[in-house]
């Protein structure tokens, strides 16, 4: 299936079109997740703005991640059919509209329509992981998968730091922060546009080509397996995934508001310490994926089932922790502290999809990536309710993540993985019935 992968890992290198698509992806998440969230640290000014409700924050939440959850399943779908480049170009381009329009909405149903649609790029994760594992040998695949889906992700960090300075440089030429706010989110647009200009120049479907010119993984168009929705593993991955994932989402979404309310920080320092958060992704989702790796390598899918299951059991009691905080500086380290472990997780989801399904990995990213975004959409309803404080609804996710550790720990994978070097130095790993 995997015709001349890449069998390692040349981070600081663009040689070869391997390495190229790995940047260039990683990047395009990157810039998505600046349109996806670059209203989230800017959403003090916007709630005064437009008079929202707590009630109508708590739907701009959902709303931010609801329509993700559809948008993972019909991309993944399309990236086993069209491949992962098209998809990509054609996303970026089609996202970018709301995005820079969105500086239109004059209420809260147009604020809310705008948000639905932006959350479609979200999907974007999906055609990094894709890509990813087309690219790679199977025993870097978990590190290459965490490695792109994390320096994306860094983009939620980066987001919360850049978007309220950008919003602070035009008020400073004169503008109201009315208009301000419009006006900041012309840049993540602008940057998506050219990222596609980047993705349709420089990458390929696989090392080989693209699906068009090469023909597809397998040697014809991948049918749509109705089994994939039978494994009980895709469920459980979905499932982990909205533990670690969901809550990221979530997080990115309501630190800002968080650290205001709760602490009383102005706007920009609020945004900051978000941004802290976001930014834990330049290595804490690798380090997941390296260690799926490393553990898969000598015990195979149990031993990255395990992996998983402890990464989620240490992110709950990180969450628990963090939601008794009485502190700023410990409300800090303990969001430090679920936060690495939250995305070693997100890691470690990844470092077992590419083997579910090697026909149809796009579906099976599609789905447990949708997984994500569905935690994110049932976690906004929790901060959404008036009964609850935005710390007691950190604790029963905590809870919730401790419990979804131990169905994870008793999931049965795949058995021992068996991996071996050809001559010509391409690694692979021996079908065992799990990995078809």
């Amino acid at each position: 299936m995997y015709q001349k992968p890449l069998d390692r890992l040349r981070i600081f290198s663009l040689k070869g079109v391997q390495m190229r698509t790995f940047h260039i992806t990683w990047l395009m998440f990157f810039v998505c997740f600046f349109g996806w969230f670059g209203l989230a640290p800017l959403m003090p000014t916007i709630r005064a703005d437009l008079r929202l409700t707590k009630a109508q924050v708590g739907n701009l939440i959902i709303a931010s991640v609801a329509s993700t959850v559809v948008a993972r399943l019909v991309i993944g779908r399309l990236c086993d059919l069209w491949g992962p480049r098209r998809t990509a170009i054609r996303l970026l381009v089609f996202g970018a509209i709301p995005v820079i329009l969105v500086g239109l909405s004059r209420d809260y149903a147009t604020f809310l329509l705008f948000r639905l649609c932006i959350g479609v790029i979200g999907a974007s994760f999906v055609i990094t992981q894709c890509h990813t594992s087309l690219m790679f040998a199977p025993h870097l695949k978990g590190t290459a998968n965490a490695l792109t889906g994390g320096w994306g992700n860094l983009g939620g960090g980066v987001t919360n730091i850049v978007m309220p300075l950008v919003f602070a440089a035009i008020v400073g030429m004169g503008y109201t922060p009315h208009a301000a706010w419009r006006y900041a989110m012309i840049l993540p647009g602008v940057m998506m546009l050219g990222v596609a200009v980047l993705y349709a120049r420089y990458t390929t479907d696989t090392p080989r080509g693209n699906f068009a010119d090469v023909g597809y993984p397998g040697g014809s168009r991948p049918p749509l397996d109705w089994k994939i929705l039978a494994d009980s593993r895709v469920w459980v991955l979905a499932l982990a995934y909205a533990m670690c994932f969901g809550m990221e989402l979530t997080f990115d979404n309501v630190a800002s508001l968080h650290f205001t309310d709760t602490f009383h920080l102005p706007q920009a320092a609020a945004g900051l310490w978000a941004g802290v958060f976001g930014s834990m992704n330049l290595f804490a989702r690798a380090l997941g994926g390296f260690g799926s790796d490393k553990v898969g390598n000598r015990f195979g899918l149990r031993g990255k089932g395990l992996f998983l299951a402890g990464a989620l059991a240490l992110e709950g009691v990180g969450l628990v922790l963090f939601a008794g905080a009485a502190t700023l500086p410990g409300a800090i380290a303990l969001m430090l502290c679920f936060a690495l472990f939250l995305k070693m997780a997100n890691g470690g989801t990844f470092g077992i999809v590419p083997f579910v399904n090697t026909r149809n990995v796009g579906l099976v990213s599609g789905v447990v990536g949708a997984g994500g975004n569905l935690g994110g959409v049932l976690f906004g309803f929790l901060f959404k309710s008036s009964d609850l404080t935005y710390a007691q609804s950190f604790r029963w996710i905590g809870v919730t993540v401790l419990a979804v550790s131990g169905i994870v720990a008793l999931t049965r994978f795949g058995p021992r993985a068996t991996w071996r070097r050809k001559p010509e130095g391409v690694v692979f790993v021996e079908e065992e019935g799990a990995f078809v």
